[in-house]
C-alpha cells in the first residue's frame, strides 16, 4: 500500500503541502487536541486521530498507543510534519527506513529547536531545511533532500522562518513521492535517488 500517515502537533503547513501535491495521506494523527492541522485534515476528508501524550505516564506508553493508531492504516510511510515529540528507540525501530521528518536547518547543523535564532547567532551564510530518515539520534538520520537559502544582513528569525518554510513545502512532497515510488536507496548511511540527483534546492529569491 502506498499510503502515508502524517503526524502533527501544530498548524499543519507541511501536511497541507503534502495534500496539495496529491500524495496519498490516509490519516493524520496529532498529540495535541487543538492542533490546527486537524482542521486541514477534515477539510480534505482525511481521517484524523488525537493521541494526547498527556494521557500517558511514560514516553514508552505514549509511543505504544501512537503506534497502534498508525498501524490501523497499514501505511507504507510515516511522515513527521511538525510533530514535537522525541520518539523512543523502540518506536523508531518499529518504523525503521519508513519514517521521514522535515527539519528547519541544514543538518547536521542546528538539530533540535530554535534553529533560525541559532543560525543568526552563529553568523552562517546559508540556512535551510532537510528531509531525513528518522533514527534514534535526534535529527541525525540519513538525509534525503535539502533546500538552502542565503542569510541576508537584514534577516530576523521570523523572516528566515518564512523563507525556509517555503522551501520545506517544496522538498518534503518531493521526498515523500521519491519514497513511495521506490526511488530512495540508503547505502552506508547515505541516501541517493534512482535516476535523479536533484537532492539539493538552492533558492536566492527575495
Amino acid at each position: 500500500m502506498r499510503s502515508v500517515v502524517v503526524l502533527i502537533s501544530g498548524r499543519g503547513s507541511n501536511l497541507q503541502a503534502l495534500l496539495d501535491a496529491g500524495l496519498p495521506v490516509s490519516a493524520v494523527i496529532s498529540n495535541l487536541p487543538g492542533a490546527a492541522g486537524l482542521a486541514i485534515a477534515a477539510k480534505h476528508g482525511v481521517p484524523s486521530r488525537v493521541v494526547s501524550h498527556k494521557d500517558f505516564a511514560s514516553r514508552e506508553a505514549f509511543d505504544d498507543a501512537l503506534a497502534k493508531e498508525i498501524d490501523r492504516y497499514s501505511p507504507r510511510l510515516v511522515a513527521l510534519a511538525g510533530f514535537m515529540r522525541v520518539l523512543t528507540p523502540g518506536f523508531v525501530q518499529r518504523y525503521r527506513d519508513r519514517m521521514l521528518n522535515i527539519h528547519p536547518s541544514l543538518l547536521p547543523a542546528f538539530p533540535g529547536l530554535n534553529t533560525h535564532q541559532r543560525a543568526l547567532a552563529e553568523g552562517v551564510k546559508l540556512h535551510g531545511c532537510s528531509v531525513h530518515f528518522v533514527t534514534a539520534d535526534l535529527d541525525h538520520g540519513p538525509i534525503v533532500a535539502q533546500a538552502a537559502i542565503p542569510v541576508r544582513r537584514e534577516d530576523t528569525a521570523a523572516s528566515l522562518a518564512l523563507r525556509v518554510l517555503k522551501q520545506e513545502h517544496v522538498i518534503y512532497p518531493r521526498a515523500v513521492r521519491w519514497f513511495l515510488d521506490g526511488k530512495l536507496v540508503i547505502e552506508s548511511g547515505t541516501v541517493s535517488v534512482k535516476g535523479n540527483d536533484a537532492q539539493l534546492v538552492f533558492d536566492d529569491s527575495p
